[in-house]
Protein backbone atom coordinates (compact mmCIF):
# COMPACT_ATOMS: atom_id res chain seq x y z
CA UNK A 1 0.00 0.00 0.00
CA UNK A 2 1.19 3.50 -0.87
CA UNK A 3 0.47 6.34 1.53
CA UNK A 4 1.17 10.02 0.96
CA UNK A 5 0.97 12.13 4.09
CA UNK A 6 0.88 15.93 4.21
CA UNK A 7 2.57 16.35 0.83
CA UNK A 8 3.34 19.95 -0.11
CA UNK A 9 4.62 21.28 -3.42
CA UNK A 10 4.99 24.84 -4.67
CA UNK A 11 5.93 26.22 -8.10
CA UNK A 12 7.00 29.83 -7.71
CA UNK A 13 4.08 31.63 -6.11
CA UNK A 14 1.61 28.83 -6.80
CA UNK A 15 0.88 26.18 -4.19
CA UNK A 16 0.21 22.94 -6.13
CA UNK A 17 -0.29 20.72 -3.07
CA UNK A 18 -0.73 21.72 0.54
CA UNK A 19 -0.95 18.97 3.17
CA UNK A 20 -2.16 16.52 0.49
CA UNK A 21 -2.98 12.96 1.58
CA UNK A 22 -3.52 9.88 -0.58
CA UNK A 23 -3.78 6.11 -0.15
CA UNK A 24 -3.35 3.64 -3.05
CA UNK A 25 -4.10 0.01 -2.29
CA UNK A 26 -1.68 -2.67 -3.43
CA UNK A 27 -2.52 -4.16 -6.81
CA UNK A 28 -5.28 -1.62 -7.49
CA UNK A 29 -5.76 1.08 -10.12
CA UNK A 30 -6.26 4.66 -8.99
CA UNK A 31 -7.20 7.25 -11.60
CA UNK A 32 -6.57 10.95 -11.02
CA UNK A 33 -9.13 12.85 -13.07
CA UNK A 34 -9.58 16.55 -13.65
CA UNK A 35 -8.63 19.55 -15.79
CA UNK A 36 -5.09 20.75 -16.36
CA UNK A 37 -3.42 22.70 -13.61
CA UNK A 38 -4.55 20.58 -10.68
CA UNK A 39 -1.19 18.88 -10.18
CA UNK A 40 -2.05 15.37 -11.42
CA UNK A 41 1.05 14.96 -13.58
CA UNK A 42 3.19 16.74 -10.99
CA UNK A 43 2.15 14.13 -8.44
CA UNK A 44 3.36 11.30 -10.70
CA UNK A 45 6.60 13.14 -11.39
CA UNK A 46 7.21 13.57 -7.67
CA UNK A 47 6.68 9.86 -7.03
CA UNK A 48 9.09 9.05 -9.86
CA UNK A 49 11.70 11.37 -8.38
CA UNK A 50 11.49 13.76 -11.34
CA UNK A 51 10.16 16.63 -9.21
CA UNK A 52 11.27 17.62 -5.71
CA UNK A 53 8.76 17.22 -2.87
CA UNK A 54 8.89 20.28 -0.62
CA UNK A 55 7.61 18.48 2.47
CA UNK A 56 5.60 15.47 3.57
CA UNK A 57 6.04 11.75 3.92
CA UNK A 58 5.74 8.78 1.57
CA UNK A 59 5.14 5.34 3.05
CA UNK A 60 5.16 2.14 1.01
CA UNK A 61 4.03 -1.10 2.66
CA UNK A 62 4.66 0.33 6.09
CA UNK A 63 8.14 1.70 5.40
CA UNK A 64 9.02 5.37 5.00
CA UNK A 65 10.55 6.06 1.58
CA UNK A 66 13.24 8.78 1.53
CA UNK A 67 11.82 11.50 -0.74
CA UNK A 68 15.31 12.43 -1.99
CA UNK A 69 15.93 8.89 -3.27
CA UNK A 70 12.69 8.19 -5.12
CA UNK A 71 14.30 8.04 -8.55
CA UNK A 72 17.04 5.59 -7.55
CA UNK A 73 14.62 3.43 -5.54
CA UNK A 74 12.36 2.98 -8.60
CA UNK A 75 9.18 3.41 -6.61
CA UNK A 76 7.25 4.50 -9.69
CA UNK A 77 7.88 3.74 -13.37
CA UNK A 78 6.67 6.70 -15.44
CA UNK A 79 4.89 6.25 -18.78
CA UNK A 80 5.09 9.69 -20.39
CA UNK A 81 2.21 11.22 -22.33
CA UNK A 82 4.40 11.82 -25.39
CA UNK A 83 6.26 8.49 -24.91
CA UNK A 84 9.73 10.21 -24.97
CA UNK A 85 11.31 7.39 -26.95
CA UNK A 86 14.74 8.11 -28.41
CA UNK A 87 14.14 8.30 -32.18
CA UNK A 88 17.70 7.27 -33.10
CA UNK A 89 17.57 4.09 -30.99
CA UNK A 90 15.84 0.81 -31.74
CA UNK A 91 13.02 -0.40 -29.51
CA UNK A 92 15.37 -2.78 -27.68
CA UNK A 93 17.94 -0.03 -27.16
CA UNK A 94 15.23 2.30 -25.82
CA UNK A 95 14.31 -0.37 -23.26
CA UNK A 96 17.81 -1.32 -22.18
CA UNK A 97 19.64 2.03 -22.13
CA UNK A 98 18.61 3.16 -18.64
CA UNK A 99 18.86 -0.24 -16.86
CA UNK A 100 22.39 -0.73 -18.23
CA UNK A 101 23.61 2.85 -17.65
CA UNK A 102 21.93 3.71 -14.34
CA UNK A 103 21.28 0.34 -12.70
CA UNK A 104 24.37 -1.51 -13.86
CA UNK A 105 22.31 -4.31 -15.38
CA UNK A 106 24.27 -6.76 -17.50
CA UNK A 107 23.63 -6.07 -21.20
CA UNK A 108 22.70 -9.66 -22.01
CA UNK A 109 20.34 -9.81 -19.04
CA UNK A 110 18.77 -6.48 -20.04
CA UNK A 111 18.21 -7.63 -23.62
CA UNK A 112 16.64 -10.87 -22.44
CA UNK A 113 14.32 -9.03 -20.08
CA UNK A 114 13.41 -6.45 -22.73
CA UNK A 115 12.57 -9.12 -25.29
CA UNK A 116 10.40 -10.97 -22.77
CA UNK A 117 8.46 -7.77 -22.04
CA UNK A 118 7.99 -7.09 -25.75
CA UNK A 119 6.67 -10.63 -26.23
CA UNK A 120 4.24 -10.13 -23.37
CA UNK A 121 3.00 -6.87 -24.89
CA UNK A 122 2.61 -8.27 -28.39
CA UNK A 123 5.70 -6.53 -29.80
CA UNK A 124 8.06 -9.49 -30.00
CA UNK A 125 8.90 -8.84 -33.64
CA UNK A 126 9.55 -5.11 -33.21
CA UNK A 127 12.72 -5.16 -31.13
CA UNK A 128 14.90 -3.87 -33.97
CA UNK A 129 12.33 -1.36 -35.22
CA UNK A 130 12.70 2.38 -34.70
CA UNK A 131 10.01 4.57 -33.11
CA UNK A 132 9.12 6.36 -36.37
CA UNK A 133 7.86 3.07 -37.82
CA UNK A 134 5.50 2.31 -34.93
CA UNK A 135 1.84 3.22 -34.52
CA UNK A 136 0.66 5.29 -31.56
CA UNK A 137 -0.54 2.16 -29.77
CA UNK A 138 2.76 0.39 -30.36
CA UNK A 139 4.71 3.38 -29.02
CA UNK A 140 2.49 3.35 -25.95
CA UNK A 141 3.33 -0.30 -25.34
CA UNK A 142 7.05 0.34 -25.82
CA UNK A 143 6.83 3.18 -23.29
CA UNK A 144 5.08 0.82 -20.87
CA UNK A 145 7.74 -1.85 -21.41
CA UNK A 146 10.47 0.70 -20.71
CA UNK A 147 8.78 1.67 -17.44
CA UNK A 148 8.55 -2.00 -16.46
CA UNK A 149 12.24 -2.65 -17.16
CA UNK A 150 13.19 -1.19 -13.76
CA UNK A 151 10.72 -3.42 -11.87
CA UNK A 152 8.89 -0.47 -10.31
CA UNK A 153 6.58 -1.06 -7.38
CA UNK A 154 4.03 1.20 -9.09
CA UNK A 155 3.42 2.21 -12.71
CA UNK A 156 2.18 5.73 -13.40
CA UNK A 157 0.61 6.78 -16.69
CA UNK A 158 0.31 10.39 -17.83
CA UNK A 159 -2.71 10.73 -20.15
CA UNK A 160 -2.19 7.28 -21.76
CA UNK A 161 -5.07 7.65 -24.23
CA UNK A 162 -4.46 11.19 -25.45
CA UNK A 163 -4.50 11.43 -29.26
CA UNK A 164 -5.37 7.73 -29.63
CA UNK A 165 -8.31 6.58 -31.69
CA UNK A 166 -11.07 4.50 -29.99
CA UNK A 167 -9.56 1.15 -31.00
CA UNK A 168 -6.14 2.01 -29.58
CA UNK A 169 -7.81 3.45 -26.50
CA UNK A 170 -9.37 0.03 -25.84
CA UNK A 171 -5.96 -1.56 -26.38
CA UNK A 172 -4.47 0.63 -23.64
CA UNK A 173 -7.39 -0.26 -21.36
CA UNK A 174 -6.63 -3.95 -21.85
CA UNK A 175 -2.93 -3.46 -21.08
CA UNK A 176 -3.67 -1.63 -17.84
CA UNK A 177 -6.22 -4.24 -16.78
CA UNK A 178 -3.75 -7.03 -17.62
CA UNK A 179 -1.23 -5.39 -15.31
CA UNK A 180 -3.84 -5.30 -12.56
CA UNK A 181 -4.38 -9.04 -13.03
CA UNK A 182 -0.62 -9.43 -12.59
CA UNK A 183 -0.90 -7.61 -9.24
CA UNK A 184 0.75 -4.35 -10.32
CA UNK A 185 -0.30 -1.16 -8.53
CA UNK A 186 -1.09 1.59 -11.05
CA UNK A 187 -1.86 5.30 -11.00
CA UNK A 188 -3.43 6.81 -14.11
CA UNK A 189 -3.67 10.53 -14.87
CA UNK A 190 -6.43 11.29 -17.36
CA UNK A 191 -8.95 13.90 -18.49
CA UNK A 192 -11.18 11.09 -19.76
CA UNK A 193 -13.69 10.19 -17.06
CA UNK A 194 -15.22 7.36 -19.11
CA UNK A 195 -11.79 5.78 -19.58
CA UNK A 196 -11.14 6.13 -15.85
CA UNK A 197 -14.46 4.48 -15.01
CA UNK A 198 -13.62 1.55 -17.34
CA UNK A 199 -10.31 0.71 -15.69
CA UNK A 200 -10.27 2.03 -12.14
CA UNK A 201 -10.78 0.56 -8.72
CA UNK A 202 -10.84 4.11 -7.36
CA UNK A 203 -11.17 7.56 -8.93
CA UNK A 204 -9.94 10.78 -7.34
CA UNK A 205 -11.03 14.06 -8.89
CA UNK A 206 -8.39 16.78 -8.63
CA UNK A 207 -9.24 20.36 -9.55
CA UNK A 208 -7.00 23.42 -9.78
CA UNK A 209 -7.05 25.68 -6.73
Amino acid sequence: MLELKNISKRFGQKQIFDQFNLVVEEGKILSLVGPSGGGKTTLLRMLAGLEKIDSGEIIYNGEVVPTDRLESLNLLGFVFQDFQLFPHLSVLDNLTLSPIKTMGMDKEEALKKAQALLERLGLGEHGNAYPYSLSGGQKQRVALARAMMIDPRIIGYDEPTSALDPELRQEVEKLILQNREAGITQIVVTHDLQFAENISDHILKINPK
